[in-house]
């Protein structure tokens, strides 16, 4: 799977004559990043209005993506996963999994659950920028 952090800002709306300037992120799974800025605009339009722009589009990496329904937050972890050798050397890989939850509480209870059959550590989980994930269709 191919992720791509989009980061967009547009104008809206909060008021009758108060309008906000508004950054948000989003985990789009596509090719190209030009892919990637044609279908957000399509899931986000009836959302927006007036002038948007792409500020940045950059390929993530990471090894996992824990969905939660009842989560409203995106959450960043970093996770050491540990092998152990024939020779009994201990071999620690760092890789990131990102957790939707309610709060940082629930998403480490999510993230252990999740990996409870993995040898592995937490080392952080931080609240992600990211406001929702679109996966390919």
């Amino acid at each position: 799977m191919i992720f791509y952090e989009i980061k967009i800002s547009y104008t809206r709306q909060t008021g009758e004559d108060n309008p906000a300037a508004v950054k948000e992120t989003y985990l789009v799974e596509g090719l190209t990043c030009a892919d990637i800025e044609n279908r957000l605009i399509e899931e986000i339009k009836p959302l927006i209005s007036g002038e948007w722009e792409v500020k940045s589009c950059k390929q993530v990496q990471f090894y996992d993506l824990i969905p939660n329904p009842g989560g409203d937050r995106w959450y960043k972890a970093r996770v050491e996963m540990i092998t152990v050798e024939d020779n009994g050397k201990e071999t620690r890989k760092a890789v990131s999994i990102y957790v939707q939850a309610g709060n940082v509480t629930e998403a480490n209870k999510t993230l252990h659950q999740a990996l409870s059959n993995l040898d592995c550590e937490v080392v952080s989980i931080t609240r992600s920028p990211i406001l929702e994930v679109f996966r390919a269709v």
